[in-house]
């Protein structure tokens, strides 16, 4: 055995890692115990061309690391090694049979060599010569300076002989003894190796008292490392079990997340964050950090420890359906390595209940309303208890009207029926995060990082100050803006927002936030007009095919503004541009193609696209003064990780607005306050309703015991002013009970039911200001059903909501209204807009007959999406009746998602059972408003129309061939597609691929598994 070296790897699994040079395990011969002779450092070798290294296993040095580190290479679990008393008996075997072709050699030396040989034989003492010490230069500190200790001892008390042979510090005589004995018992069977390892491995209780120390401490060296691999192997079913070195996730977690995101270190904080006790606990917690901290990062570890080691699955709640995409986008490829599934829940997107998978777990990535619903669905399923963790960015947006009080509802929800589910909260800074802890039983953690330093300014006239809360007035002189205008210009540019952007552009990003839609493209020009011509031969054949895309996007027309801007590379950014110009633009931006954006405080809160500069055109969004934590959104846009050493920020002010400035950028931070009674108790309405209707509560007492989870409940003082919690509770039932949305049994304990129709109304999230009257337009719809077009369809879907924002253009009206067939023309009357009213409107005439405006306006709004679904052009569309662009496509996006409301309003009311079918199909119409042949790849996240028809085109004309795709194929094929695009949209194709998949083979397993209530059978 001497001859070649024994590898055996122990593999550690342990919550606490401490931070090592190397890990290697020692072993001692037998001879060390007491029990017989052995060769130390100085014993007669074996043949040169047989020595080999004596530790037990041999790793590849690593650093002294943190958690974030790998400490074990390519590690991922101790299940999938062979154990070491199976290799060490391999060993034995091997060492066995070439024994038997040494023995004669043996016996010679025996006879020849005054010192005698080891009581073992040659098979024992070969093995363990692979396991003998080397120095102990590997231990950890603490153990070499014990080492250091016995080394000294043992150099004084060291025996000094003739021979070469050293000896341990044992008498002659036992050595003798042993000697004789091991001689007559040598021609018994030998004892196993691993029958001495496993005695080892159990402790040296009984050892000799004549044992060296030195000996004492390699035995407790090996009893250590032993007691950890067992822990391991504890912790791999433990509740929480530590799969490798990256905060408990494999290698390869850590190894991805450099290679997608080109992260190799943390930042101090997020490992601190990571190692907190309420985490390692899991406990729930609401972090707050400054924007662009890297909150997210700390989240997406939580997930995947959730889903990798306790094979849970997770849900992760953003407000925002292009942030919802965008992280589906990003995890795909996460989701493809390390098996798991990423399911979109936005817009149309989402099935309820999820598909159950038994193999896979799934990480559910949805917008605040349809997170609600998933737990509705999961609740009623009786499987919330298979969600882990739920996760919640923005968490501050609890304070936020109708969608707070929905994030309110959910997290209520889930703590309420599952007490395992982790919640984590990403919030920025509050001023009363305390009632927010009290809400979620939540730990805090705050921390003021920021990867690049922000500075602050204000500018008052031709003066720029620096934010400064030690100053009286919270404002420093820094400088004079220098900068020559002409009268003109000066005229133009008050604010002078052309020097302060030409100080930093082009090399330099810019983002300047502006009031008002209309402002950010008036902004946009007028930089451009003044500009040099220098900056359009910045980077000027990369927006020569920026201006392209934009035009190929929009079928050949193209904004005018952009048309004029973009070449200056400068664009606007609002919710006026189409999903495709937005995401051109936001790419471009990201790639330094475009160096500013004139923009709404939308883009502050939506997608994270940094500047060296953020420019504030006005403290005011609209007509109302900025609030600080949207200023501080806005600001903390500024300096970019990685590109920038500093970001700063400047805010425009007037004389008049000077008080109102300090305390914005001085005072303490808005408080959170729940939104549950906010429009005359909407909230809390719905809230009761979908609680009797999932059978949480079933009387007035239970509701209240589950109103005492709320944050309501903990700021009542505050907010049940006029009337207390309880009678609150008690008008909500009586007014549910007036709209027959639940019904009331019994007298001394009443008891609460929910009607079917309240039960469609909270199964299809449907608004209860809306309920009655959608249910009557679907009855009424019945009578008549037009089915020759989509039109009636489409008035059926058309958001009620969106009715007060339309204002028809009459002649446009009536124009389009005599394009209709005499069948949608009966249709139009029988829904109560006739032909006559219309015209009477266009010529201008006094209209005497009653009519309800609420109908004309809805069927306006339909006849845009009817020519949507014709025309699916959405710049033609927007010209023929008036309206920008990006109103269009809102109604569209709003369309989509409220059929889908209204498709599981229907399904809960047999009378309506034709509108299972057909609701169905105008869906996925809404979703895609595309040719049927694009959908397939549309539905892949990110693919949007003109990149789906360049798809086509080229032959990529189903999902598989997406999914299939090489990714730099794609890129040689497809015009302006880069490498991380096509590598991202593959991605994501794949993921649905499987995701289909996987939900047709659990389908196939439920049908062919044996049912569990199965009648016994008669033979």
């Amino acid at each position: 055995m001497s001859c070649g070296r024994l590898h055996v790897k122990i593999k550690r699994v342990c919550a606490r890692k401490r931070s090592r040079d190397v890990f290697k395990t020692h072993l001692n011969s037998v001879r060390k115990q007491g029990r017989g002779g052995g060769r130390e450092a100085g014993s007669t070798p074996c043949l040169p061309s047989r020595r080999s290294s004596s530790t037990m296993a041999e790793h590849r040095a690593v650093e002294d690391c943190s958690d974030s580190e790998d400490l074990f290479g390519d590690y991922d679990s101790i299940l999938g090694d062979t154990s070491i008393l199976a290799k060490l008996e391999e060993a034995e075997q091997h060492e066995r049979l070439r024994s038997e072709n040494l023995q004669s050699f043996r016996t010679q030396q025996l006879t020849a060599d005054p010192m005698p040989q080891s009581p073992k034989g040659p098979l024992i003492d070969s093995v363990f010569h692979e396991l003998e010490d080397k120095a102990f230069d590997d231990l950890p500190t603490s153990q070499l300076q014990f080492q250091e200790q016995i080394q000294d001892q043992a150099k004084k008390s060291k025996p000094q002989v003739q021979s070469k042979t050293s000896t341990p510090s044992h008498t002659e005589a036992a050595v003798e003894t042993n000697f004789e004995d091991g001689s007559r018992k040598h021609s018994k069977a030998r004892r196993s190796v691993a029958d001495l390892l496993k005695k080892t491995m159990l402790g040296n209780a009984a050892t000799p008292v004549g044992v060296s120390r030195t000996a004492l401490l390699k035995e407790a060296v090996v009893s250590e490392e032993i007691s950890v691999a067992m822990q391991a192997m504890e912790n791999i079913s433990a509740e929480t079990p530590d799969l490798g070195p990256f905060f408990g996730l494999p290698s390869k977690v850590k190894e991805l997340m450099h290679k997608l995101r080109g992260i190799q270190k943390l930042y101090d904080w997020q490992e601190a964050c990571l190692n907190l006790e309420c985490v390692q606990q899991r406990r729930n917690l609401i972090y707050s950090l400054p924007t662009s901290g890297g909150k997210t990062l700390v989240a997406e570890i939580l997930i995947l420890r959730e889903l990798l080691c306790r094979r849970k699955d997770c849900l992760f709640i953003l407000p925002y359906i292009s942030l919802v995409q965008e992280k589906v986008r990003g995890l795909a490829t996460f989701g493809l390595e390390l098996d798991f599934m990423v399911e979109e829940y936005a817009g149309s997107k989402g099935k309820f209940p999820p598909v159950k998978r038994r193999n896979k777990r799934s990480l559910y990535i949805a917008t605040i309303e349809k997170a609600h619903s998933l737990v509705n669905s999961l609740i009623e399923s009786s499987r919330l208890n298979h969600l882990g963790l739920l996760v919640v960015d923005e968490l501050h947006m609890l304070g936020d009207g109708s969608r707070g009080a929905v994030i309110e509802m959910t997290l209520a929800k889930v703590q309420y029926m599952s007490k395992a589910t982790q919640i984590i909260g990403m919030s920025a800074t509050l001023g009363n995060i305390q009632d927010l802890q009290t809400f979620l039983g939540a730990e805090n953690y705050t921390n003021d990082f920021r990867p690049v330093q922000l500075k602050e300014h204000v500018k008052l006239n031709d003066t720029i100050y620096e934010v400064d809360l030690k100053e009286e007035n919270c404002f420093r002189f820094s400088r004079m803006l220098n900068y020559k205008y002409s009268s003109s210009m000066q005229k133009i540019d008050p604010d002078h927002i052309i020097a302060l952007v030409t100080e930093v552009i082009p090399l330099h990003s810019c983002l300047v936030f502006c009031p008002t839609k209309k402002n950010c493209e008036n902004v946009a020009g007028m930089i451009c007009k003044y500009l040099k011509e220098d900056f359009l031969q910045h980077r000027e054949a990369e927006k020569a095919v920026l201006l392209q895309e934009l035009k190929a996007s929009g079928n050949g027309s193209m904004c005018p503004v952009l048309r004029r801007t973009v070449p200056y590379g400068v664009a606007y950014h609002h919710s006026g541009l189409t999903a495709e110009e937005r995401k051109l633009v936001e790419e471009a931006y990201s790639r330094g193609v475009l160096c500013l954006l004139a923009c709404t405080s939308t883009l502050a809160a939506g997608i994270n696209l940094p500047a060296r500069r953020v420019i504030l055109r006005s403290p005011y969004v609209a007509m109302d003064f900025l609030k600080r934590s949207q200023y501080k959104q806005m600001v903390g846009r500024a300096g970019r990780a990685g590109i920038d050493t500093i970001g700063e920020s400047i805010l425009i002010l007037q004389e008049k607005d000077r008080s109102m400035a300090k305390e914005l950028v001085c005072a303490p931070m808005e408080s959170c306050y729940s939104n549950l009674m906010q429009d005359d108790g909407k909230g809390i309405l719905s809230l009761i309703l979908s609680l009797i209707g999932l059978n949480i509560s079933s009387s007035l007492q239970q509701v209240e015991q589950f109103l005492r989870g709320t944050l309501l409940f903990v700021q009542q003082q505050q907010l049940c002013v006029e009337r207390s919690l309880w009678d609150t509770v008690q008008r909500c039932v009586a007014t549910l009970r007036e709209k027959e949305l639940i019904t009331i049994t019994g007298t001394h304990s009443p008891s609460l039911q929910v009607t079917r129709l309240g039960r469609a109304a909270y199964k299809g999230s449907v608004d209860l200001s809306y309920c009655s009257v959608l249910y009557k337009d679907l009855l009424k719809g019945l009578e008549g059903l037009q089915l020759s077009s989509h039109l009636h369809l489409v008035y059926l879907v058309t958001p009620y909501n969106l009715v007060p924002q339309c204002n028809p253009d009459w002649m446009v009206y009536f124009r389009q209204f005599t394009l209709l067939s005499a069948s949608e023309q009966k249709m139009s009357a029988a829904a109560g807009v006739p032909e006559s009213f219309v015209a009477q409107k266009a010529a201008g005439q006094t209209v005497n007959k009653s009519v309800d405006l609420v109908a004309v306006k809805r069927m306006y709004l339909a006849l845009v999406l009817f020519s949507l679904l014709r025309d699916t052009d959405v710049w033609a569309v927007a010209d023929r009746f008036q309206l920008t662009r990006g109103f269009v496509q809102t109604l569209l996006s709003s369309a989509s998602a409220f059929c889908c409301c209204v498709l599981h309003f229907t399904e809960e009311l047999e009378e309506l059972w034709p509108f299972k079918a057909l609701l169905l199909e105008l869906s996925r119409c809404l979703s895609y408003c595309v040719k049927a042949e694009l959908i397939p790849l549309m539905e892949v996240t990110g693919v949007l129309e003109f990149r789906a028809k360049q798809l086509y085109n080229a032959g990529y004309r189903t999902l598989s061939h997406l999914a299939n795709a090489d990714p730099a194929v794609l890129c040689r094929t497809l015009e302006h597609l880069y490498q991380k695009q096509a590598n991202l949209m593959v991605a994501s194709a794949k993921m649905l691929l499987n995701e289909k998949a996987a939900a047709l083979q659990e389908e196939v397993d439920e049908l062919l598994t044996l049912p569990a209530d199965l009648p016994a059978q008669q033979h």
